[in-house]
């Protein structure tokens, strides 16, 4: 990492005896010997690893060769995200929470760190939590997603509804949609022979995968969220206005269109108009977001974010 640091720092070619001298982790007091071995092998590493290492000459009054990385060619290039693109990364940042996730996540974090890419950790916390009641137990969550990965069948108890038995079920898994705020199962029940999904916070944490790796694929052409839409339906109640602080709910700018600008009391912030599919979830999002989001419209949904905050309190 130190070779790549001092490489990438310069516009000229460093010699051996420079990087030597310089760069922490070669020992100066080794043998040319020892030196020679250790600079060779970290070369092939670094050209193992794709990294543009080039070499010339150090001046041109001298016939020292020298190397450095090619910036250019290194570095990725811009990453811009379309709202829709905006949209799947904040709905990943809510699994950020869960305990299987935590070190992925931060690798992840990582990784856009190491490309360039400024996270924004404020702006990540603006956004409203998805409630563990939404996204499933944690354990049944993790099972499923290991076993999609691994491309292996699933056995678990699910119930249609939370007064309802839990019955068994085998299914080839194929993978994991979120719609309304809640997170489906999608994938072939082998008892039904049928593409079927199940809402994931009615799967029992006793989930467990069988047969061998790789068994088990999502067919080619297959959308999994045109399965979720086909198979629960997808309607639309109606729409709601809602007032948004400026800064704030950022989430909701997203699912909104911008119709007005208005100053509530010694704030100025944007009217959106949402499309409400579901109720229940969209004033739990907006009671998330406490003072900073109004309800303008319509009378119904406003009353029960007012009852959501004041059970709260």
């Amino acid at each position: 990492m130190n070779l790549v640091i001092a490489l990438l720092s310069t516009r000229q070619y460093l010699t051996a005896d420079r990087i030597r001298a310089n760069v922490y982790g070669y020992d100066p007091d080794a043998s040319d010997e020892a030196f020679s071995r250790m600079f060779e092998r970290d070369k092939a590493e670094l050209r193992d690893l794709g990294i543009p290492l080039e070499t010339g000459m150090t001046s041109a009054f001298s016939a020292v060769e020298g190397y450095r990385i090619n910036r250019d060619a290194y570095e990725l290039p811009d990453i811009d995200l379309t709202s829709e693109e905006a949209t799947a990364v904040a709905v990943a940042v809510q699994l950020w929470e869960s305990p299987e996730l935590a070190s992925t996540a931060q690798s992840g974090l990582q990784k856009l760190r190491a490309a360039g890419v400024t996270v924004d950790l404020d702006a990540t916390t603006s956004t409203a939590a998805l409630p563990a009641r939404s996204r499933g137990s944690e354990p049944a969550l993790g099972k499923l997603m290991a076993a999609i990965d691994a491309g292996r069948a699933v056995r678990f108890p699910h119930h249609s509804a939370p007064t309802e038995p839990y019955t068994q079920r085998d299914v080839e898994p194929w993978g994991i949609v979120t719609r309304n705020g809640r997170w489906y199962l999608v994938g072939h029940d082998r008892d039904r022979s049928a593409e079927r999904t199940f809402r994931i916070s009615r799967i029992g944490d006793d989930v467990v995968a069988y047969g061998p790796d790789n068994a088990v694929r999502k067919p080619d052409g297959v959308d999994l969220r045109q399965v979720v839409d086909r198979i629960i339906g997808s309607p639309v109640t109606g729409t709601a206005t809602v007032w948004v602080a400026d800064g704030h709910a950022h989430d909701l700018r997203r699912l909104g269109t911008r119709t007005d600008r208005r100053r509530i009391g010694d704030r100025d912030g944007d009217v959106l108009e949402l499309t409400v599919r579901s109720p229940d979830w969209t004033a739990r999002l907006i009671a998330g977001h406490g003072p900073d989001v109004l309800v303008l419209d319509p009378h119904d949904l406003r009353a029960e974010v007012v009852a959501r905050l004041t059970a709260a309190r």
